[in-house]
């Protein structure tokens, strides 16, 4: 049997403050780095939504700015920005998140993030814009994406 790591403390929302300074990073990389194509894996089923990405190691990576609490699973290694520092997870971790909050993470290994939520979704595009007003920002629309909708 796998030793499970503690779960780490939650991730609560963030202040404006941290936000911009998510956004700034964000507009630098967009500026400055190479960026990388990143798919996502949608999943659909019994009123929840989780959307799973693998982030390659050494990449840094920002994301959406979500308005709903969520659960965050970690597999791998990761450094994440948090409001009032970072947080480092290894091995893997199901996380409480709060609303209000906008990731930056470096991947140290190929690391797996999942964030599931409750939802009456019935497409992606519905699910998206439930959890976040970037939609439009986000991996899925400018990258593969694998879709399981199952109906129930």
């Amino acid at each position: 049997m796998p030793n499970l790591q503690p779960v780490p403390a939650a991730i609560a929302g963030m202040s404006q403050n941290a936000i911009e300074m998510v956004r700034a990073l964000e507009d630098f990389s967009l500026a400055h780095c190479p960026q990388v194509e990143i798919e996502t894996s949608h999943v659909l089923h019994g009123g929840m939504y989780a959307r799973t990405i693998m982030v390659p190691a050494g990449v840094v990576l920002t994301g959406a700015l979500i308005k709903v609490a969520t659960l965050f699973i970690v597999n791998g290694h990761a450094t994440i920005f948090v409001e009032g520092g970072s947080m480092e997870v290894s091995g893997y971790a199901v996380i409480p998140a709060g609303a209000g909050r906008k990731q930056a993470g470096l991947a140290h290994t190929d690391t797996h993030f999942t964030m599931i939520l409750p939802t009456d979704a019935r497409t992606i595009e519905e699910a998206e814009r439930a959890f976040t007003d970037e939609h439009e920002k986000m991996f899925s629309h400018h990258a593969p994406n694998h879709v399981v909708i199952t109906g129930e």
